[in-house]
C-alpha cells in the first residue's frame, strides 16, 4: 500500500491545499493529513479545531486519514509507515524552504522521501497567512477556501 503523509498547520485549510491533496489521492493509496503547529506562528485556530475543520472538508474520500503530531516528521512518517511526504511549491521560495527540509528529514532518516508538488496557477498565489489576514480585516475569503473553513472562520470571529 502506498501511504504519502501531507504535513502542515493547515491554518486555515486553503483551496491549494485541496488541489494538492486531491492529486496526490491519483497517486496514493492512501493520504494521511498530518495537522502540527507551527511554533513560529501564532494559531487562529486550534489543532483539534483544524482536524474536525479538515475532515469535514475531505469527508467524500475514503482513503484519507487526517491526524495530529508533534515531534519530527521523520519519526512521525516511519511511525505511519508511510512511503514518503507530499509538499505543495507554490513559488520559488517555497522549494528553497522545501529542499533544505527535505534534506534535513533525509539526513534524520535515509529511507526519507519527499515528493513536491507544483500548485496549480489558480490557487499558487493562496497561503493560509494571506487568508488569515483577509478574514481579520473583515474581508470576505470564500473564493480561497472551501465552504465549510469559511464558515468557521466567520464564526470563530463572531
Amino acid at each position: 500500500m502506498k501511504i504519502l503523509v501531507f504535513p502542515g498547520s493547515f491554518d486555515p485549510l486553503t483551496n491549494g491545499h485541496i488541489d494538492i491533496i486531491e492529486r496526490s489521492l491519483k497517486i496514493c493509496d492512501k493520504l494521511v493529513i498530518a495537522v502540527f503547529t507551527n511554533v513560529a506562528k501564532k494559531p487562529f485556530f486550534t489543532v483539534e479545531e483544524r482536524m474536525k475543520i479538515i475532515k469535514e472538508a475531505v469527508r467524500k474520500y475514503n482513503n484519507i486519514d487526517v491526524d495530529s503530531f508533534s515531534g519530527t516528521l521523520s519519526d512521525y512518517v516511519e511511525m505511519k509507515n508511510a512511503n514518503a511526504v507530499i509538499k505543495g511549491l507554490r513559488s520559488i521560495v517555497d522549494y528553497e524552504y522545501e529542499t533544505q527540509m527535505a534534506l534535513i528529514n533525509k539526513c534524520l532518516n535515509s529511507d526519507f522521501e519527499t515528493l513536491l508538488m507544483i500548485s496549480d496557477e489558480k490557487d499558487s498565489y493562496i497561503s493560509s497567512s494571506a487568508v488569515k489576514d483577509i478574514a481579520l480585516n473583515g474581508g470576505n475569503v470564500e473564493k480561497f477556501v472551501p465552504a465549510v473553513v469559511a464558515e468557521a472562520i466567520k464564526n470563530k470571529l463572531k
